[in-house]
């Protein structure tokens, strides 16, 4: 029988639902198809469901399903990843870009006047997701990215020339170490590694595949978070912002961090499943 996309597409999907690889084996099925037709929308697979699957191809999706029935990533099979409406490059350099913490450019938009130079610094910027998201809305600031590893800020680098964002810069360096001489920042947004070193989910999904370095914040989870918090008001001007993510249930202890630190206004804000996942405060 000749295979088609369709065939092709509804076979990988039971394979990976059979696996429980994942509960969306089918939108997973599609995204690796569409990259193996060299296709950009998904509304696409349904207009060619019914063609022949050419062997390069097959061979190449073949690859995409054993990798993924493996329990690889998609955004690291596929090299890239959807986050505020943008397409940023993927590598286990970094975290994956998520939904949840696109929170964080949402809170940095709403503080950061659109006609207005502001510096802004993205500490542990990873990928560059969420300092390029807003330094492509906000082209009066100045962004910084910052991160320890070389080749995460390699990674960024990269997505900045794929975005052409032209007002930002890069720091290399162990947190706020190399930005100590620095004149002060209006915004500091991060999101810090805060899973426990003995969390269970460190066994579990895509999260086995990324770098512990991004994701591990001591026996509490709260070790990084701590270091972003306090090192923050040294760097930020009056009336200016931090902004972090942290971790399901670590809201009152950060909130705690943000207070030791003279931080006032702080504000909680949920995610899209309603967990509570973002935090900012202002420094008097």
């Amino acid at each position: 029988m000749i295979k088609t996309v369709a065939i092709a597409v509804k076979k990988a999907a039971q394979k990976l639902a059979a696996r429980q690889i994942s509960d969306v084996s089918g939108i997973e099925a599609q995204a690796l198809m569409l990259d193996c037709l060299e296709l950009s929308d998904q509304s696409q697979i349904q207009t060619r469901a019914e063609w022949t699957l050419e062997k390069t191809a097959g061979l190449k999706f073949e690859s995409h399903i054993n990798r993924r029935l493996a329990g690889e990533p998609v955004a690291y099979i596929l090299g890239r990843r959807e986050f505020y409406k943008k397409q940023f490059f993927t590598t286990p350099a970094a975290l994956i870009p998520r939904p949840e913490s696109e929170g964080l450019v949402d809170v940095a938009l709403a503080h950061i006047p659109a006609n207005k130079k502001r510096r802004v610094l993205d500490m542990g910027t990873g990928c560059g997701a969420v300092g390029l998201s807003i330094a492509l809305l906000r082209e009066y600031a100045e962004i910084t990215l910052s991160d320890v590893v070389e080749d995460t800020l390699t990674l960024s680098k990269q997505n900045t020339a794929r975005l052409e964002a032209q007002n930002v810069r890069f720091v290399l360096g162990d947190w706020y170490e190399p930005l100590k001489d620095e004149q002060a920042f209006s915004l500091i947004v991060s999101n810090p590694p805060y899973i426990a070193d003995n969390d269970p989910h460190l066994k579990r999904g895509d999260i086995r595949y990324e770098p512990p370095v991004a994701l591990l914040g001591g026996a509490d989870g709260l070790s990084a978070l701590s270091k972003v918090i306090t090192g923050a008001p040294k760097l930020l001007q009056r009336g200016g912002i931090l902004i972090t993510e942290h971790g399901q249930g670590q809201k009152q202890a950060v909130a705690a961090l943000f207070a030791k630190a003279g931080f006032c206004g702080i504000h909680s804000i949920r995610d899209p499943a309603g967990i509570e996942r973002i935090i900012f405060g202002v420094k008097p």
